[in-house]
């Protein structure tokens, strides 16, 4: 347990620019960052505590942040 934001421009040095362009010109794109913003937020706050959840949920939560971290690095090589 990290209790860190992992935030994509952290997670993505050098990125920040295309991240935003993209955002921009690609609603798909801009869907899996939001959906990342939001999953990272729940991440961070069953670490902290703030939002007491079960084990398996925090669980669930990383695995789909992974997923979508997965999902962002794979459409910034493409795009």
């Amino acid at each position: 347990m990290t209790h860190t934001t992992h935030d994509l421009v952290a997670d993505f040095p050098g990125q920040a620019a295309r991240i935003h362009q993209m955002k921009e010109t690609d609603a798909h794109f801009a869907r899996l960052v939001a959906e990342y913003d939001e999953v990272n937020r729940a991440v961070y706050r069953a670490e902290t505590r703030l939002d007491p959840v079960s084990e398996d949920h925090e669980t669930a939560l990383r695995r789909r942040r992974a997923t979508l971290k997965d999902a962002i690095a794979r459409a910034l090589r493409q795009g």
